[in-house]
């Protein structure tokens, strides 16, 4: 059963998401050449709780940090550490706020000081795949219709998309059904409903979408070291329209 949510759930949740904003923001102003991930993640935990929120993926399963950093060729749940960050580095930080139990998480891709042009193009189609995806979310449309339209943009650039993660139900906790899928047949899957809270995260690489985990169990690899970019959202499906929950 997929948990639809109220007006005063959507109003709690959207709490978690603006302080996900914010930080991003100042995320955007530090992220730089010299930095480490672990700063980062240091301080992503302090802007949280001086704001009254937690990162609800420290302790998630064991996870033992409160972003996941996901430099170049690692695709998704890579650990902090203390590597200085490079020009020409892309890296993904991600993150989820818990307030008062509400939860929203978000993940946006970093350039690291100059951009080449393959960068730059590659951020730019990860994110009009991510904005293809949410204008598919309203009520009566399928979570197929969601990923065929990421699966899409993405294909039609060049670009794959690691279909191994999948977006997800948010809400009292991290993951909730339903499973959003980030390829997909239009009119297929899930029927989509005003109330749902999803996350839609779609990982874009320049390469082949196969992937490793290291040792840690967590850090996900491409197998043929090739960059990926993830930008990721809290989405409200409403009859209205889609509401993006991780926006000041």
């Amino acid at each position: 059963m997929v948990p639809l949510k109220t007006a005063e759930d959507l109003k709690s949740i959207r709490k978690a998401g603006r302080i996900i904003a914010d930080c991003h923001k100042e995320i955007a102003r530090r992220i730089t050449p010299g930095v480490t991930t672990l700063e980062i993640d240091r301080f992503v935990e302090r802007f949280m709780m001086e704001r009254g929120a937690y990162p609800a993926q420290k302790g998630y399963k064991g996870y033992p940090y409160a972003t996941c950093a996901a430099v170049n060729d690692v695709v998704c749940h890579g650990f902090p550490d203390s590597i200085p960050l490079m020009n020409g580095d892309i890296v993904t930080i991600d993150m989820v706020a818990d307030v008062g139990g509400w939860k929203a998480d978000s993940a946006w891709t970093y350039a690291i000081g100059t951009q080449t042009a393959d960068t730059s193009r590659l951020l730019r189609i990860a994110k009009l795949a991510l904005r293809r995806g949410i204008a598919e979310a309203v009520p009566g449309k399928r979570i197929g219709d969601i990923g065929f339209a990421i699966q899409n943009c993405a294909q039609q650039a060049g670009y794959r998309v690691v279909d191994l993660f999948t977006g997800h139900g948010i809400g009292r906790f991290i993951h909730e059904p339903p499973e959003i899928l980030h390829r997909g047949s239009p009119g297929y899957g899930e029927r989509l409903e005003a109330g749902m809270v999803i996350t839609i995260e779609p990982i874009i690489t320049e390469g082949r979408p196969a992937v490793q985990i290291e040792r840690d169990g967590w850090t996900a690899r491409t197998v043929d070291g090739s960059r990926s970019a993830q930008f990721e959202h809290t989405i409200a499906i409403t009859e209205k329209g889609p509401v993006i929950l991780t926006r000041s």
